[in-house]
């Protein structure tokens, strides 16, 4: 496992608190987030990895062949990858709780993530996520809070696989909230205050 497995810029909080690891969008980069993880959880130490795949240009975590059509043999490089990185991290500061955000790309390998190792994060974020198949969760998902943000008008992220997501994570046993807006791909200030509501209250044991 290594911590450097991505580049990635670190944000410090306290010894011994919280880790927020933030996934930026296709065309992002290791810094696109990391001023809203803070505001988010204020005490946590922020890490925020680079996707290490190149789509002309932009930063993603996994490629795919076209809008919504994943490479799905990529993708479980990409999530085995990123879950060896975030254990890494997660081995050298024996956080108090593990914390994920990610939005659009981001929260799609996020959401392979939690399919694939569903104890690796206490809370999740998932700002706008596609996922355009049928997930098979290698364990439970009890006790894990999983928050997922969209919009009702999202061309990109269309509300009918936003609700089928939400059916494979609360068939799972996730405790899961769904935070709509009117709007589409974007983040709307209701989505950013749900996220911290989560946070908080799993940072302070609620």
């Amino acid at each position: 496992m290594s911590k450097d497995a991505f580049i990635h810029k670190v944000l410090p909080g306290p010894p011994g608190g919280s880790l927020l690891f933030v996934l930026h969008g296709t065309g992002g980069d290791e810094s696109q987030l990391v001023s809203l993880g803070r505001d988010l959880a204020p005490q946590a130490t922020i890490i925020s990895p680079r996707g290490d795949v190149s789509e002309q240009g932009a930063a993603r975590f996994f490629r795919r062949t076209g809008e919504g059509v994943y490479d799905m043999h990529d993708l479980a490089r990409a999530t085995g990858k990123m879950a060896e990185f975030v254990k890494a991290h997660v081995e050298a500061a024996t956080p108090s709780a593990v914390l994920g955000l990610g939005y659009s790309n981001g929260a799609n390998i996020l959401a392979s993530l939690v399919f694939e190792a569903p104890d690796l994060f206490d809370a999740s974020v998932l700002m706008h996520p596609l996922i355009p198949f049928e997930p098979e969760v290698k364990g439970s998902l009890a006790g894990r809070q999983i928050l997922v943000t969209a919009g009702r008008r999202d061309p990109i992220c269309p509300p009918n696989l936003t609700a089928r997501l939400e059916a494979y994570l609360r068939a799972d046993g996730a405790d899961v909230t769904v935070e709509w807006h009117e709007g589409g791909h974007e983040v709307r200030p209701n989505e950013i205050e749900a996220a911290r509501r989560l946070f908080a209250g799993v940072v302070q044991g609620v």
